[in-house]
């Protein structure tokens, strides 16, 4: 079955609900993420190679999607994360997360399927992983290439 028209295939925008947007956004700039001219005071965004992530206050974020703001987040079933094109690129990654606030979760290591892979919260408990898949090369844009 492929995409249609009325529904394509992509991810366009990922926005995390935050408890303080300025510490957030602060958190990814340190990551050396740019921020995006359009930013607000209401919501900051970020272009990363394919998509936008967006930061947008907790409660805020719950009222918009029309559900219950339920206290301190937990895991909630999701992770994002970041391909890199090699271990030592994952190792320098996390590194970097670190010295800007992030907390390991899980330690880079070897993995069962032939990669190297750990995870860190961000300041709002966000899980992301850092992640080198040697099956998933790159294109020149920096997309994973999944052909």
């Amino acid at each position: 079955m492929t995409a249609s028209n009325e529904f394509p295939a992509r991810i366009s925008i990922v926005t995390l609900g935050v408890c303080d947007l300025e510490r957030s956004a602060d958190f990814y700039e340190r990551l050396g993420w740019r921020r995006a001219a359009v930013s607000s005071p209401e919501i900051v965004w970020f272009r990363t190679a394919d998509s936008v992530l967006g930061l947008f206050p907790y409660e805020e974020l719950a009222a918009d999607a029309g559900v219950p703001a339920t206290g301190e987040p937990s895991f909630r079933g999701v992770t994002l994360a970041v391909n890199l094109e090699s271990p030592e690129r994952v190792d320098a990654a996390l590194k970097v997360a670190v010295e800007a606030g992030a907390t390991v979760v899980k330690p880079p290591a070897a993995t069962s399927w032939g990669g190297y892979s750990g995870y860190f919260e961000d300041l709002d408990g966000h899980l992301w992983e850092l992640a080198h898949n040697p099956f998933f090369p790159f294109t020149g844009t920096g997309q994973l290439d999944l052909a």
